[in-house]
């Protein structure tokens, strides 16, 4: 007997027949003995309708608002799955955020979770219930209504099988696992077995969209063994684990790529103490997070210090800049939105030479111009523009050999 988390995302809760779908493998897993525990998301569309409802009010609604509005999507797909249970016999009971007691900070459209209080759900297992909880939702120390952010149902399942020491989070999407790159772009891509907690996280933070970055988080924090699944087929999925020996022989896992990410600049900047932190300090106390940063100097002591954002927040960064630029005394700031990041990634990358260079080399030879580059022990990243993205992913896919059987690196590279 073991305790299950499952997690099923908008495409698996889509309708009536979906849910009911989903009701039948919930019941499969209890018949077998297992505690169950099952997050949901809103239905497949259910927040962009209500996000654009919201808009029609305020282009930039009150935050707090619009999390009570976003949370009632998980609301309704919880209640119809607690209905189909009951109607079959099995006890279940839905639970949204607040009535669970996952509490997090009260960054409001973003927040992050902070403690769960398990002897609800603890108490209703106990009972032979199958728990049902709204994912992506949670309450602040104010008893405000607050949302995860988007993905944030794999946030809830994972931190929830963590909190209980779950022997199993199984995420449910509709894709049959974690890809070499995606099959969208190249149809030869390859469904990995297994992929450690670090690889996973770099492909989740460069826009792999299988797993929300922060519930790979929780994972890897609390050794949460995870298994991404199809709720459409019955394969075996993609295990996410710890990092093994045999890991560090494929040298490069996948390919990631975001084209959700616009490029700042700000030009002239006097090249002193303490500009730096001004600049990224104001960005990160309105929660704008920043990845790639290059500074470059001039021979008149000035730089021009170029970073990344996520687009939805290049338009308040921007602002930011501009009302501190005089202050600096920059000369101007430049945003391009004509952007793309694309990304290998792999834990061999840490004992194998010549990696990055064999992937400049492959974008060059597609006429593909680098703009940024950002390095980790086991990824690197290239920003380019934007209308070379897929063309990007295809030749690295190749390059690494990611669609044959094994991953491969050239050997006069090593």
């Amino acid at each position: 007997m073991a305790l299950i988390v499952q997690k099923y995302g908008g495409t698996s809760v889509a309708n009536l027949d979906r849910i009911a779908h989903v009701a039948g493998r919930v019941i499969a897993g209890r018949s077998a003995g297992n505690d169950m525990v099952v997050v949901l998301s809103a239905m497949s569309g259910e927040t962009d309708r209500l996000i654009k409802l919201a808009k029609k009010i305020n282009p930039n609604p009150n935050e707090r608002e619009l999390d009570v509005l976003l949370s009632t999507g998980e609301q309704v797909t919880v209640a119809l799955l607690a209905m189909m249970l009951s109607d079959r016999g099995v006890p279940a009971r839905s639970y949204l955020g607040h009535q669970v007691k996952i509490v997090t900070d009260s960054s409001f459209t973003k927040a992050r979770i902070t403690d769960i209080d398990r002897r609800l759900i603890k108490d209703e297992l106990e009972q032979g219930t199958v728990v049902i909880v709204a994912g992506f939702q949670g309450v602040d120390g104010n008893g405000n209504i607050t949302t995860l952010g988007r993905g944030g149902s794999d946030t809830t399942a994972v931190a929830l099988a963590a909190a209980l020491s779950a022997d199993l989070c199984e995420i449910y999407t509709d894709v049959e696992g974690v890809y070499t790159t995606d099959p969208n772009i190249c149809p030869n891509a390859r469904k990995l077995e297994k992929i450690s907690y670090d690889e996973m996280l770099e492909m989740a933070s460069l826009g792999a969209k299988v797993l929300h970055t922060r519930s790979v988080e929780f994972a890897k924090k609390y050794n949460v063994p995870v298994v991404v699944k199809s709720s459409f087929t019955d394969g075996t999925g993609t295990i996410v684990t710890g990092e093994d020996k045999d890991m560090e022989q494929v040298v490069v896992s996948g390919i990631a790529y975001n084209v959700n990410e616009a490029k700042l600049t700000i030009r002239g900047v006097p090249d002193r103490p303490g500009i730096a932190s001004r600049i990224f300090g104001t960005i990160a106390e309105e929660d704008i997070i920043v990845d790639m940063i290059i500074q470059n100097v001039g021979a008149d002591n000035s730089a021009d210090i170029t970073f990344t954002v996520p687009k939805a927040d290049v338009k308040k960064a921007r602002q930011i800049l501009e009302r501190i630029r005089g202050e600096l005394g920059a000369k101007e700031v430049i945003a391009d939105e004509n952007i793309a990041k694309v990304s290998i990634v792999g834990v061999g990358m840490r004992s194998h030479a010549g990696i990055a260079s064999q992937m400049f080399k492959a974008l060059a030879s597609e006429g593909i111009n680098i703009l940024m580059i950002s390095t980790s022990e086991i990824k690197v990243s290239c920003a380019i523009e934007r209308k070379y993205t897929e063309l990007a992913v295809r030749v690295l896919h190749d390059t690494f050999g990611l669609g044959g059987e094994e991953p491969r690196v050239e050997k006069e590279e090593l």
